[in-house]
This record gives C-alpha cells, sequence and structure tokens, in this order.
C-alpha cells in the first residue's frame, strides 16, 4: 500500500495505481475524455491535470502514478484554469454542430464543457480537413473526432480486429484505417463497439430512422417489426429504468403506437434456430460417429459481426459454422412467404424493420445471401438507440404505455429464446432441447440452467455424457460432448487457432461477436454503469424464468409453422427460407498489397 495526500486528505491505495485511480475509488471528480477504466490509457486530452508537489509542470492523472508520500492538488485555480485552455483548444478543432448532433445532451465534452463553466470559445478557427464516411453500418464524421483514442483501444485490445490507428502526424492526425480507407475497403467487422466508446458524435451507427419513418407513413406498405431478445432489458434504460429491467410489454405497446401493422418477436425465431441448429448438430455428430467425416467442432451463426470476422481470418475453415441463418433474417424471410401468404399480401409490399442490439445487423441485411427471389429478408435495421429516439420522436411516454403482447403466429416464444441475448444463451437454450430429444429426459441441470456456461467470462466449457439415449440415438452411448462458449472475436480467436491446427477438443462452439454477447451490442444504450452487462444479464434470465414454457420444441406455434409450411427440421424448404452460406473474404493487409 502507498500513502499520499489528495486535497489535503490522508489516502492509502493500492501499489501500481494511477493518481485518477485513486481519486475516483475516494470520490474525488476528475474530468477525462480519452480514458477508459483499464483498457485505454493515453493521456492525449490532458483533462485530468492534476498539481503534484515538487513536479515541474502539471501531471496527467491517468498516466501517472501514485507514489510513496506525493502530494497532489486536483481543483486549485492553476489546474481548473489549464483545463478551460485545453477544453477551449479541443472545441477549435472540433465541428460544432450541437443542436444538430444525435449525440446532443448525451456528448462527453459537451457535458465537460458545463462542468468546467465554458461559456464560449476564443478560438473559432474550425476548418474541415478531415475525411468522413457514410458506411452501411458506422457513419465516421472525423471533423467531431477529439483524437480520445477510445476506439483504437476497443478495436485493438478489446476485439482484436484492428482496424482503427492514428495516421499522419500533429494536426493532421486522424483516427482511421490505414491510408484513410473506407470501412467497406477493410475486415472491420461492424460490430460497433467504438461507437459504444466514442464520448462525441464522430461514430454513430448510420442512422435508418428516417428509411422507417417513411415506410410506416405510406399507406400502400405492410410494416412489420421484430424485436431481438436483449433490446427488452435495455431500452428502458433510455426512458429512465434502471438498467436491465424487462419493459417487454411496454416496448410492443410503443411498436403499435408507431403504427407497425404486425409486432413480431425474434424470440420466436430464436426457438426456430435451436431447432434447425440443433438438427443440423446431431447430423454432424451422427456422421462423425458411424460414417467418420464431418465438420466438428459446428459454430453458431448468430452474430453477423463473429460471421465477418471468420470470413476474413478463418476462410478456410467456414464449413465449420451452422448453415443457419441468424434468427431475424429467418424470421425475414418466413414474413415474406409464409405469413405473406397466409394474409394474402405481395412481399413486395412489405417492408421488414429489425429491432437490434448490433450495429452489424445492418450490414447483415445488405448481403446477397439474405435474399430470396430478389426480395431482401429484412429491409431496415434499427438499434436500440435508434429506436428509442424514435419513439421519443413520436411523443410517446414510454413509462405511461400498458404492456401487451407480439402478435402471433410469428410472436410467441419460450424461456429459451431470451437468452439467446447474452453469451452462453444460445448454447443452454440448445441443451435443453437436444437432451430431451436423444434422452427423452430433461436436461440434469438446476432450474434448466447449465451454471459452467453463464455468467460474463470470455471463454467457459462443458462436458456432458450422454446416458441411456433413445433408440435413435444410440451411437451417442457414454459419448461426452464438449462444448465452449466465448463472446468478443479476440477471445473467439483462440477457439478458432485450434479449429485451424486440428487441436479443438469441443464438438459444439457459441461465438458471440461482441464481449459479453448481445447486451453489450454496439446499437445499446450507452450506459456509466460498469455492473450495466450483469444487470442486463439478469434481466434476460428473469424473463426465462418467468415463463411456463421454458424449452423451444415445446413452442406451439414453431411446431406449427412445420406441419403447416417447413415439414421438418433441416428439411429441403427450411434450407431454401432459414439457411445460407458464407464468403471467403481476403484480409485487410492483403488488400494493401495489392
Amino acid at each position: 500500500m502507498i500513502n499520499c495526500t489528495i486535497n489535503n486528505k490522508l489516502i492509502r491505495v493500492e501499489d501500481n495505481t494511477t493518481i485518477l485511480e485513486a481519486c475516483r475509488k475516494n470520490g474525488i471528480y476528475i474530468p477525462s475524455l480519452c480514458n477508459l477504466d483499464k483498457i485505454c490509457n493515453f493521456g492525449t486530452c490532458r483533462m485530468c491535470i492534476v498539481e503534484v508537489e515538487k513536479a515541474k509542470t502539471l501531471q496527467a492523472a491517468c498516466v501517472t502514478m501514485v507514489q510513496e508520500g506525493m502530494i497532489i492538488k486536483t481543483n486549485t485555480l492553476k489546474v481548473t484554469s489549464m483545463r478551460k485552455v485545453l477544453y477551449e483548444l479541443l472545441l477549435s478543432d472540433h465541428k460544432q454542430q450541437c443542436l444538430s448532433c444525435s449525440r446532443n445532451l448525451t456528448c462527453e465534452l459537451q457535458a465537460l464543457g458545463k462542468t468546467l463553466g465554458i461559456k464560449e470559445s476564443r478560438f473559432n478557427s474550425f476548418e474541415s480537413h478531415r475525411k468522413s464516411e457514410i458506411s452501411v453500418s458506422i457513419t465516421r464524421d472525423m471533423d467531431k473526432c477529439i483524437l480520445c483514442r477510445r476506439c483504437i483501444s476497443v478495436c485493438n485490445e478489446i476485439q482484436g480486429v484492428g482496424i482503427l490507428h492514428a495516421q499522419n502526424r500533429g494536426y493532421d492526425t486522424v483516427i482511421s484505417p490505414a491510408n484513410e480507407f473506407d470501412l467497406a475497403q477493410t475486415d472491420c467487422i461492424y460490430c460497433g463497439q467504438c461507437t459504444m466508446v466514442c464520448p462525441v458524435g464522430a461514430l454513430m451507427e448510420t442512422d435508418a430512422t428516417e428509411t422507417v419513418r417513411i415506410a410506416l407513413n405510406d399507406p400502400k406498405i405492410h410494416t412489420v417489426v421484430q424485436v431481438a431478445p436483449a433490446i427488452r432489458v435495455a431500452i428502458g434504460e433510455e426512458f429512465g429504468y434502471p438498467a436491465g429491467t424487462p419493459v417487454t410489454g411496454k416496448l410492443f405497446s410503443a411498436l403499435r403506437e408507431l403504427g407497425f401493422n404486425d409486432i413480431f418477436d425474434t424470440n420466436f425465431a430464436a426457438d426456430l434456430t435451436v431447432i434447425e441448429e440443433g438438427t443440423e448438430f446431431l447430423g454432424r455428430i451422427e456422421n462423425a460417429l458411424l460414417k467418420g467425416q464431418s465438420k466438428l467442432p459446428m459454430v453458431t451463426s448468430c452474430s453477423p459481426g463473429w460471421i465477418k470476422y471468420c470470413e476474413h481470418n478463418f476462410p478456410d475453415h467456414l464449413d465449420h459454422l451452422s448453415t443457419c441463418k441468424s434468427p431475424h433474417m429467418m424470421l425475414g424471410s418466413l414474413v415474406k412467404s409464409y405469413y405473406a401468404k397466409k394474409i394474402d399480401v405481395d412481399p413486395r409490399n412489405m417492408f421488414v424493420v429489425s429491432v437490434m442490439p448490433c450495429t452489424a445487423k445492418k450490414f447483415e441485411i445488405t448481403r446477397d445471401e439474405m435474399t430470396f427471389e430478389k426480395l431482401s429478408n429484412v429491409d431496415a435495421v434499427l438499434t436500440t438507440r435508434e429506436l428509442a429516439s424514435l419513439i421519443k420522436s413520436a411523443g410517446i411516454d414510454f413509462t405511461l404505455l400498458s404492456d401487451s403482447d407480439a402478435d402471433n403466429p410469428l410472436g410467441f416464444s419460450s424461456g429459451a429464446a431470451d437468452i439467446f441475448g447474452v453469451t452462453g444463451g444460445v448454447m443452454e437454450a440448445a441443451l435443453r432441447t437436444a437432451y430431451e430429444l436423444i434422452t427423452g429426459r430433461e436436461v440434469p441441470f438446476e432450474h434448466l440452467h447449465l451454471q459452467q456456461i453463464e455468467g460474463l467470462d470470455p471463454i467457459k466449457e462443458a462436458s456432458i455424457k450422454i446416458a441411456d439415449p433413445l433408440p435413435a440415438f444410440k451411437y451417442l452411448e457414454d459419448q461426452t460432448l464438449r462444448i465452449a462458449v466465448a463472446s468478443g472475436v479476440k477471445n473467439a480467436e483462440k477457439l478458432m487457432k485450434q479449429i485451424a491446427d486440428g487441436t479443438s477438443p469441443y464438438h459444439f462452439i457459441e461465438i458471440m461477436g461482441c464481449p459479453g454477447g448481445c447486451i453489450s451490442g454496439g446499437g445499446q444504450p450507452r450506459s456509466k454503469d460498469p455492473l450495466v452487462a450483469q444487470k442486463r444479464l439478469e434481466g434476460l434470465f428473469a424473463e426465462d424464468n418467468r415463463k411456463e414454457i421454458r424449452k423451444s420444441h415445446q413452442n406451439a406455434f414453431v411446431n406449427e409453422l412445420y406441419e403447416a409450411f417447413l415439414l421438418n427440421p433441416n428439411s429441403h424448404i427450411a434450407h431454401e427460407y432459414l439457411h445460407t452460406h458464407y464468403v471467403r473474404r481476403g484480409k485487410f493487409n492483403e488488400f494493401l498489397k495489392k
């Protein structure tokens, strides 16, 4: 432990602690724009400067370690005056369009100006000199960038994709892919984690609200909306609810108020995914054990960011991926086929909107494989943040809405579908069904929960031994199935390298592109609560636990869909509408060589 004095208070902190960390642990506020706890400590913004006795200059608190006997002052006239100058200099190179910026009132730079008491800037020399870009998923307005480098840290250290870096030097510095290429020219996976940490409006999801608003106001268009599982425990935060509060009923009511013709639930397709993916997995296991030929382990395909990462980095191992489309693409395909015929509506006059926690879904709907008869399965994706904005702009008081249910036949779901939104949830949902189909017995987990793969650990694993299977599955007698779960593509890379070098011990792997799964997706509400992911996780498991039906194969509407349309899991028609294929994509560095 180290003894120091901060603002005339004696404080003891652990060794290897920065001044910023010491202050935060002791309730002393120091502003910072570039710091991300335990991730990003560049010291570039200098807003955290403090006076340290005997030091010749003011010190950046985020990169200066506390030393024995150090005397620190965080709020002297010298410190506050210099912070104001630094802030004004930042503002001089920042596009000041606050009223029209999507981050207005949620911008950290704006909030800091209020905290510092800045009423006007003495330096108004802003000139546009940085490149901006609107990709299918992420919009980059580099004239708003304050060069904090948070996005670089997340892209490189957390996700391990490594697209963003500081290019050029001095006044010409810009945060960008190499050679200032567009994101589409790189192996960016559009996960959107950079948009979550950007303190200003330099990185945002590409807005689809106006496109959706136009469709809603066209009387010739039949609008259909679906909602991902992670939305229901996150969107409430935009309206003042505590993190993790399930607001499912109010969410469906809000969508009705917006004027959608049909409100469905992506959870329905999550149940369908369990059946299709589980059947595919059992087929691969059977081929492996009886014929000695199969691509194992099988890897889940729900996360489009993860899929794109795999296409770029492991193109020789795409046959390990499940061929199932992600749940919202499945539902979109069914809406424009099965449901369109059921209600006698021309699918060309349908507009399907998916509300997703994920910016990568915006890219996913543009894939050529996600069409049928030249019609896109899904027409637009709104993030959680975008939907909240749309609700507010329509003058809807979310807190006063009563609860309602999704429409059927594509709106009912089991509890297993709810946990698709968290890392390990897809695997657990699949096991609830697969084990019962194989043995005729319920899974031997406490309250249907497999504790080994629950929680927010980056990589988790478990083993399940099959005893006394039903006659059709005798080939699984005494077999031990080994499973693994990873979230964040940097962690997924470790499991894929095992597959690549032939050392993988697993049969089935679940991978989510974002750390913690969809609850922490790039389109979710930004939160300063360090426990926000855990609270959203608990909210989804609460949704699962409250339902009477908690296994996907017990969803009567899914069974009815098979009887009326799909016939059997993995049937020819199921493959036509619910399955897909993947694309071998080049690496960014290969592109540069060309």
